[in-house]
């Protein structure tokens, strides 16, 4: 899936600072600046999901708004571009999540096509240890090959165990971008400096931005002035947010 480039770390950065300049809290280091940047970007990413979430419950009762579900299909949209799929197979009884694992889509056995059907089953999840071991139990409901289970917790559990691989399909932590390229990194966000003692903001040209879009810079910046303790006014969100778009429109206009 086609996506323009991260949210400007450069960009969320000089709006942080200029908001805790402007609040009288001082100013913000480089490096306390990253850490929040980090939390930061895995709190918006992770609130995306809540919204979504919300937003079922919402349509359920038929009280959303036509422009709620034109905000939930972009956010649906975005978060596309974070799922992953990846074949695992099985090691000391056990498969291990992989490494930028964030929440699960699905599992299914590693089938092949035979006969233009294909032998994948898919695996039903659980994530209460209670109810998996009732469902073990119970001769009923006890997992089989034509339809296994299996238990998540910091690792996966199928059962039967005959089952040696699976496909588990993902979203993935968000990590960042290269400035110039758009490149995905398999780093944090981070904002770079080449500056003197004199001048210590100055940016460098390599810099880490964030992996999330463009347009997530605002609540990247409300979140990240929340951690530095900033009381934050509507004005000075707003004055930012009217500021960028006016500068994204000369930009694209010329």
């Amino acid at each position: 899936m086609a996506q323009a480039f991260g949210a400007s770390i450069k960009t969320v950065f000089d709006a942080v600072k200029d908001i805790i300049n402007k609040d009288q809290q001082g100013f913000i280091s480089v490096d306390t600046f990253n850490t929040f940047a980090k939390i930061a970007q895995l709190n918006v990413y992770n609130r995306l999901f809540s919204e979504i979430k919300e937003a079922k419950k919402m349509s359920r009762g038929s009280v959303m708004g036509s422009r709620d579900k034109s905000r939930i299909k972009q956010i649906e949209e975005d978060l596309a571009f974070f799922a992953k799929s990846e074949t695992i197979v099985r090691e000391n009884n056990v498969f291990a999540k992989p490494a930028d694992y964030n929440r699960l889509i699905s599992i299914t056995t590693d089938g092949s096509i035979l006969l233009d059907q294909s032998t994948k089953r898919i695996i039903d999840v659980c994530y209460d240890e209670d109810k998996f071991d009732r469902l073990m139990l119970s001769p009923l409901s006890k997992p089989k090959e034509s339809s296994p289970l299996a238990m998540i917790s910091d690792k996966i559990e199928v059962y039967p165990t005959n089952i040696n691989r699976i496909k588990v399909r993902y979203y993935k932590t968000p990590k960042s971008r290269d400035s110039d390229t758009g490149a995905r990194l398999d780093s944090v966000p981070s904002y770079q400096v080449s500056g003197t003692d004199d001048n210590p903001y100055e940016a460098s040209t390599n810099q880490k931005d964030f992996e999330l879009p463009e347009r997530y810079e605002t609540d990247l910046i409300i979140e990240i002035c929340k951690m530095a303790g900033v009381n934050l006014r509507d004005d000075q969100v707003t004055s930012f947010a009217s500021t960028e778009g006016t500068n994204k429109n000369i930009e694209e206009n010329g």
